[in-house]
Parts: structure tokens; sequence; C-alpha cells
């Protein structure tokens, strides 16, 4: 009996060594975002020992990684009764009431953890702060404070070090996180996440070159460490979009680094969609439409996979295509972005224009606009993108289409083409009424347009063509004082350019004396004639000039 309890102790003792060994390489796939390997890793232990509270808390953490807050759960609240570690599970569920905005749960939730701790206990610290940071709507100096009494616990111990400089880095104190970070490594060289971020704040610092000389370190320590090149993919992504001379080159650099991070990971239907929102940042249509359609054969039923089909549709001119997944999509109602609104009207605007590139369905165009409006005012960055959309509807001469499409760009003041895309607005907006009469004009439209002229006039007073769009535009309105004005203006501001610009636009200096004489010829025939006699210094053949000439006389 006793050889029997003793190989029973020593037996008991090898399988509580062995799943804390396989809970450490559980933790270290999770560090290296092989998240699928940790999960099959983790479930096995669940099953050989339900009991082991530990095993399912990081379960469900991964799940929350994933979005997956409803698997999560289960977890959670299965390990919260476990023996072993089931404290921590209550740490899980407070992370899931933070990302339900109950911040009074799920304090109680991790008071409830940290009322039994023993004296030398600092990991529930370190999970609780980790809760506060990974929230949607994180709470660093929460964080800051737990790390900070775990640390008075155990000055040396290096994970501490390194959440702590994650905590700092949100709170945007980039000193103490690079001394964190640096810290973290030089007390425990395994933890190559550590030396990782070291990189990450020169990305932050748009220091891009220093960055990526941080990750190559890295890759020599490790070149089978994913994440690192995930972060090679963003930096170089940041670094094309910074300096656009350098666009295509390294967005090249960045999707190469992006598939070598996916492959180093995993490719469950999470990372997927991690690529895929990725691909999106790098107009990559093409690859996102085959993304989409590897993650419909994983899954059939989630949703999300419809929107990359519906963006990509569209990137890649399937009109009809992303119609059909966008609507789809939205009609499920499933944490709707603006960015779906933005696709799915601009393929309806693109709907709208007839196979002969000429008519225009007025109410698909319509719909298609108000979806855009309705992205913009969710996201207004959006706007930006749109002056090209604008600009090719207006070199087919589809003025009335490209008026809508810049009508919604105007909408965000911020806008890094808010100048051009006014300019524009008013152009189609006066064009597509020019010539008709006053009961056919569409006044409000005009109105608008002139608004838009006043915008760029006062963010660039010496751009004489703003005064002249504005002049042709309310002489459509018939607001005649406010052309003559602005003809005025225009030749103020040009002429303070000197004659060779004068002469360059001969037929808008005519055309802004003609149109002012015609304005004075009721009131002030003498200004009239002075104006007139001005054009044919210009024009000597100007027919309009000298046939009213012979009127006033």
């Amino acid at each position: 009996m006793n050889t029997f309890k003793i190989f029973s102790i020593a037996f008991l003792t090898a399988t509580a060594v062995g799943q804390a060994q396989d809970i450490e390489q559980a933790k270290k796939a999770v560090d290296a975002e092989q998240f699928e390997k940790a999960k099959t890793m983790l479930k096995s232990i669940v099953q050989a020992k339900p009991e082991n509270g530990k095993a399912t808390f990081l379960l469900g953490n991964i799940y929350l990684k994933q979005n997956l807050e409803d698997s999560a759960k289960i977890f959670f609240q299965k390990g919260l009764s476990a023996p072993d570690g089931g404290k921590f599970n209550n740490i899980g569920l407070g992370q899931i009431d933070l990302e339900n905005g109950n911040t009074a749960a799920a304090q109680a939730k991790f008071d409830a953890v940290m009322k039994d701790l023993k004296k030398k206990d600092i990991e529930e610290y370190q999970y609780i702060a980790q809760a506060y940071i990974n929230a949607s709507k994180p709470d660093y100096k929460a964080a800051i404070n737990l790390l900070n009494k775990a640390k008075l616990i155990n000055p040396n111990d290096a994970t501490t070090k390194l959440i702590l400089g994650d905590a700092f880095y949100g709170d945007k104190n980039q000193n103490e996180a690079y001394s964190s970070y640096r810290d973290a490594y030089a007390t425990d060289n395994s933890l190559i996440r550590a030396k990782m971020q070291l990189g990450v704040l020169l990305k932050g610092a748009k220091a891009y070159t220093e960055a990526i000389k941080a990750y190559d370190e890295v890759v020599s320590l490790n070149p089978n460490y994913g994440p690192v090149y995930r972060e090679l993919a963003e930096t170089y992504y940041y670094w094309a979009n910074n300096k656009p001379s350098t666009y295509t080159e390294n967005i090249a650099k960045s999707l190469t680094n992006y598939e070598k991070y996916m492959s180093l990971t995993d490719y469950s239907l999470p990372s997927r969609m991690r690529h895929a929102d990725f691909l999106i940042l790098a107009k990559d249509y093409k690859s996102l439409e085959v993304e989409a359609n590897e993650m419909k054969k994983l899954d059939k039923v989630n949703p999300r996979i419809l929107r990359y089909l519906g963006y990509s549709a569209y990137e890649n001119g399937n009109i009809d295509g992303a119609i059909t997944a966008l609507n789809e999509y939205i009609a499920k109602g499933t944490k709707i972005i603006a960015g779906d609104y933005y696709y799915l009207g601009l393929a309806k605007v693109a709907k709208s224009v007839g196979a002969d590139g000429k008519t225009v369905d007025a109410a698909l165009l319509s719909e298609g606009t108000t979806l855009i409006k309705k992205s913009v005012e969710q996201e207004p960055t959006l706007a930006n993108a749109l002056n090209e959309v604008g600009k090719k509807y207006y070199g087919m001469k589809l003025y009335g289409v490209a008026a809508n499409v810049f009508e919604a760009a105007i909408m965000n003041p911020n806008s890094k083409n808010f100048n051009e895309d006014n300019i524009y607005y008013g152009l189609c907006v006066y064009t597509t009424n020019r010539g008709k009469d006053a009961k056919t004009i569409d006044k409000v439209a005009l109105q608008n347009a002139d608004k838009a002229m006043d915008a760029v006039i006062v963010a660039t007073p010496t751009y004489q063509d703003a005064y002249l769009y504005k002049a042709r535009i309310n002489n459509t309105l018939e607001n005649n004082e406010v052309m003559a004005k602005s003809y005025q203006l225009y030749l103020d501001v040009l002429n303070t350019k000197g004659p060779e610009e004068v002469t360059k636009a001969k037929s808008k200096v005519t055309e802004s004396y003609n149109n002012m004489a015609s304005f004075y010829a009721s009131t002030d025939k003498l200004k009239a004639k002075e104006l007139l006699n001005k054009t044919l210094e210009i024009d000597p053949a100007n027919n309009y000039a000298i046939e009213t000439l012979k009127v006033l006389k």
C-alpha cells in the first residue's frame, strides 16, 4: 500500500507538472498569435482535467481576442466553479462586462478576485490589468495602478513590466512604455514581444526606417515569431501612405509580410477576417475577393463574409454582386459600419448609370447618394476617397451624378480634398443648370453651389476662378448684383497676378466685363460703356460689346 501511495503521489505530481507545462506552452502559442493551436492545447487540458479553471479562463480569453464573446462566456462560466484557478474566470466575465459598458459589475468581479489574494499573488493583477487594456474603451490608468501593486510584490517580474509597457503605451506615455519594454526584455529575453514593442513605439512616432530595423532584429532572433511580420506589414503600410512616393514599393512589402504573418499563425476564420480588414486598407481587392471566398468555404453563414464579398465585388467591377452581398449583409443588421453604407451607396450610384453611359436612373442615384451621405456622417474620413469617384463621373460628362458624389464629399470640412470637391460641386451644379430658364433650374442646388464657392473663397481667397464660378452661378440664379460684384472680385484678383495671366484668361475677362456691363446698363450707362470698351481693348471684334454700345448710344 505504501508503495502504491508513493506511486500515486508521484503520478499526480507528474500530471500536475505536465499540465502546468502544457498551459505555459499554450500561453506561448497565444503570444505568438497561434490561436487555433492554443485552443486545441487548452481544450485537451480542460477535457482531461475539468477542474482546471485556469485553462478555461485562458481558452475564454482567446475567444475574446477573436471577438467571439458568446463562446468566451460559455468557458468562463464553465470554469468559474473549478476548484483550481476558477477565480480567474471572474476576470474574463468582468472584461465582458467592460465591453458591455457595465463597469460597476466588472469592478465587483475584479474585487472578488483580489479579495482572496495571497501575499505573493501577482498574476491576478496582471490579468485584470490586461482586461482594462484590452477593453474597447480602455482604462489605462486603472491598469497601471494594478500593475504597480504587482510590481511592489515582485519588482523583477518580467511579465508585469511587459504589460506595464502596454498600459503606458496606451496612455501615450512613450518614455515609460520604452523603459518598461526594455526592462522586461532585459529581465527575460524569452519575452520577444517586449523587444518587438520597441519597434512599435518607433512606428507610432513615424520613424519607419528605425522601426523596420528594430523588427529585423527580432526576426534575426526568432524568424518564426509571427506577430513581428504583422508589425512589419503595418509599418510598411503606414510608410506607404505617409510618403506617397514609396507607395507602390512599400504596399508590396506590406502585403508580403502579412502573408508571412498568416503562414506562421493560423488560417482560422477570425485570422482571415483580420487579414481581410488589412487587405481593404491596402486596397488589394483582388486578394480580398480570394480571401472572402476562402472564408465562405469555412463558414457559409457568417454574415461578415458578405461585407468582404461586397467590397471586393464593387472594386473589381461586379456592381450587381456588390449590391446583392451588401443588401443581404445590411438586412441581417449585424454590426453595420459606415463602410457598408459607403460601398452599397457607390454600387447603387454606379448602377444608376445606364449601359449607354448617358442615361441615369434618378431614383437609384438618389438611393445611392443617401447611403453615401449616411456613411460620411458616421465616418467623415470616407469623404477623402469620394474626390476620385466624383472626378470619374465628371470626366464621363455625367455632371448630375458627379454633383451628387461631390455633395456628399463636402459634408466633411476637414477632408483633404475639401476645396477641390467644392469647386467640382459648384461646376457640376452650374453645368447641369446652364441654359435652363427660371422655372426649370434647380434653385436649391444652385444656392448650395454658391455656398460651396464661398467656402473655397474663405479657404483660398487668391484663387480667382472661385469668384468667376460664383458669378456664373448667381447669373443663373438671376442674383445680378452678387453676379456683378463677383465678376469684379475675379478681375481684381486676376490683375494682381500680372498682365500675362490676364492675357491667358482673355475669354473669362471679356465674359466678366460684358456681364457686368449688362447689369449696369439700366442703372449706370457710363459704367456700362466703360466696361464694354474694356472688352474691346482686349477683343476688338467682340460682337456683344460692339452691338450693346450701339444700343447704349
